[in-house]
């Protein structure tokens, strides 16, 4: 099917669409908190998926291939926003605690904690929890050192812990 689509069969390029669109807006929603946004993100990174379908080689899975893709989108979306803010204080003055009143974490749940951090600590915890990317890595993508990546991942952590701490004591009914 690949080697179709590299061949601009349409058909293909659909059927390739059909099969990783739902798995790649997941990946841009993680970046990205507005799903209309984060839609065209995800149909501006299959536009260069099949620009540049020529160039995969085989080598890895093609489902990571398209998945670099759309991480470098949804990166490259948020320098355009300018949403990006590796700034203590966008945490500090930030009200966005989600008051969900449930025993039971969920996806949904998680993604919603998750979306109430900071663009920069969401950003870098998920490209290192997620992603599996390396400091390193992140820091060159970022445009930041690697130990601010280390101190947004650290960051992150302990504003998700306190978040879920915070939840359990609202899900048992006590303040």
């Amino acid at each position: 099917m690949i080697n179709q689509a590299v061949s601009e069969d349409r058909q293909a390029q659909h059927q390739l669409y059909k099969k990783y669109a739902p798995k790649m807006l997941g990946v841009c929603r993680q970046y990205i908190k507005d799903l209309q946004f984060a839609e065209d993100v995800m149909i501006n990174g299959f536009v260069k998926v099949f620009k540049y379908l020529n160039t995969f080689k085989n080598e890895g899975s093609f489902e990571g291939w398209v998945r670099k893709i759309m991480v470098r989108e949804s990166i490259s979306y948020l320098r355009k926003q300018q949403f990006i803010v590796y700034d203590d204080e966008v945490f500090e003055n930030s009200n966005s605690v989600s008051n969900i009143q449930s025993s039971e974490l969920d996806v949904a749940h998680i993604q919603l904690l998750i979306d109430a951090l900071p663009t920069g600590y969401r950003t870098v915890f998920i490209l290192y929890t997620v992603e599996g990317y390396k400091h390193q890595e992140i820091a060159e993508m970022l445009d930041i050192t690697e130990s601010t990546s280390k101190s947004q991942l650290s960051k992150a952590r302990k504003n998700l812990k306190e978040k879920l701490r915070q939840q359990k004591i609202i899900g048992y009914g006590t303040k």
